[in-house]
């Protein structure tokens, strides 16, 4: 039962990849797979590698089962109520066409170049707020300046990887570098020096790639005149700039509220949400009752991909399965007895997190080694916190903000196998030997 779990778990993975050849919906996979993982963990428990206090009995088995699932359900919830409310936010920026603000400000239909400054701003946007935030900020805005959808799913595949690159950097820019930051084992200047350089090589290298491997010069950007919305409601130059400029603005501010409430960031997104919600509901609060609540956000939460937050459950829900049996502790101790450089450990965690959630690796991590084995800032600490977060781009379902840009992009698993791991994992590499370089010559 205990192996019957993780096959459940891979053949999900599977079918999920396969979701066009198959023409199964992406989200039905994930919550089968995240459901049947807790019903094998349910009454296979006693055959779990997790070590457990409950006693023998059957109605302590599903008690403790019960009470390991509303845990992880929390911390899942936690991370469905940010989605939810920063794609709202960033939705209504767009119901009020605010990208076209952005969209009049490129320069240029060289595609490389574009290529360059969407990722750049991407990087640096991710460590102010979040990896998972940017992904949905710049894949809104992709969706409304590029036409052809390869150019949207190369340059969401970018995207991709310069939020995740960008994440590993900062304190608060991704949440496994937020839980070392807050557990103490990493302290904010020393991580921004330590892994700043790595982060930066691990993204800069595949643009340089794609830059000399693309047979393409020029992209076709969408026309600045063009209304996207099937109202045909149209909004004002100061409605489009405040909109855009507030709305970011209320992004920016969850680490702040985070940081000065210690509250988590779901509770600072949804404050920011209501902000806004209030604030559009007396901007309009004199227009046609039709237009009004077409530029609402409760006409806006209609138009939210609901299948990609399900999808967003499923996929935790299994990785959490996973974590409550047994077999993340069980890999972590396996790879501390088998290998004994921080850099062998610290890689394949990293590798692993391309394929299961980054956080429970790094919880298992921080679990197993106490800070007497590694002071605050030690290598350790630090190639973990990289590892962790720039793994998660070598495929698309490896990270919260691969996840979001796949239901946002509609990108196909394969085709990000084909044109996107191979540079991730190049640049994945490179992050780890300019971190070696940096701290040992």
């Amino acid at each position: 039962m205990a192996l019957l779990i993780v096959f459940v778990f891979l053949l999900g993975y599977i079918l999920i990849a396969f979701e066009n050849a198959l023409k199964i919906d992406k989200a039905s996979t994930a919550l089968l797979t995240g459901v049947i993982c807790w019903l094998l963990l349910l009454f296979g428990f006693e055959s779990m590698p997790v070590i457990s206090e409950i006693g023998p009995t059957h109605a302590g088995t599903i008690q403790y089962v019960h009470d390991a699932l509303f845990k992880h359900l929390g911390e899942i919830s936690e991370i469905l109520f940010f989605l939810l409310g920063a794609m709202t936010i960033v939705e209504m920026v767009d119901v009020h066409d605010g990208f076209r603000v952005i969209k009049e400000q490129i320069p240029t239909g060289s595609r490389i170049k574009l290529l360059w400054i969407i990722s750049t701003i991407t990087f640096f946007l991710s460590a102010g707020l979040d990896n998972l935030t940017t992904a949905i900020i710049m894949c809104a805005l992709l969706r409304r300046i590029l036409k052809e959808r390869e150019d949207l799913w190369l340059f969401g595949g970018f995207v991709i990887i310069a939020a995740n690159a960008g994440g590993a950097w900062s304190p608060i820019g991704d949440v496994t570098t937020i839980m070392l930051w807050i557990g103490g084992q990493v302290t904010t200047l020393n991580i921004i020096k330590a892994t700043f350089l790595a982060s930066t090589a691990s993204l800069l290298l595949p643009l340089i790639l794609a830059s000399i491997l693309s047979n393409k010069n020029t992209i076709e950007l969408e026309s600045v005149t063009e209304v996207p919305f099937e109202n045909k409601i149209t909004t004002t130059s100061f409605e489009r700039n405040f909109l855009l400029f507030f709305g970011i603005g209320l992004l920016l501010l969850v680490p702040v509220f985070k940081y000065a409430t210690h509250l988590p960031p779901y509770m600072g997104v949804l404050f920011s949400l209501g902000i806004l919600w209030f604030i559009t509901e007396l901007m309009h609060w004199r227009k046609e009752p039709e237009i009004r609540r077409g530029l609402s956000v409760a006409a806006t939460l209609q138009r939210i991909d609901t299948p990609t937050i399900l999808f967003f459950l499923g996929i935790l829900l299994a990785v959490s399965a996973l974590d409550v049996s047994g077999h993340l502790n069980l890999l972590a101790a396996t790879l501390n007895e088998k290998y004994g450089s921080i850099y062998l450990i610290n890689t394949f965690i990293g590798l692993l997190s391309a394929v299961v959630d980054n956080v429970p690796l790094v919880a298992a991590s921080m679990g197993m080694y106490e800070l007497t084995d590694f002071p605050p800032d030690h290598d350790f600490w630090e190639l973990l916190a990289y590892c962790a977060g720039t793994g998660g781009s070598i495929l698309i379902i490896g990270s919260a903000a691969g996840v979001a840009s796949m239901g946002i992009l509609k990108v196909n698993f394969i085709w990000y196998l084909r044109k996107i791991s191979i540079l991730a994992l190049i640049g994945y590499f490179t992050g780890i030997a300019v971190y070696y370089l940096q701290h040992h010559l």
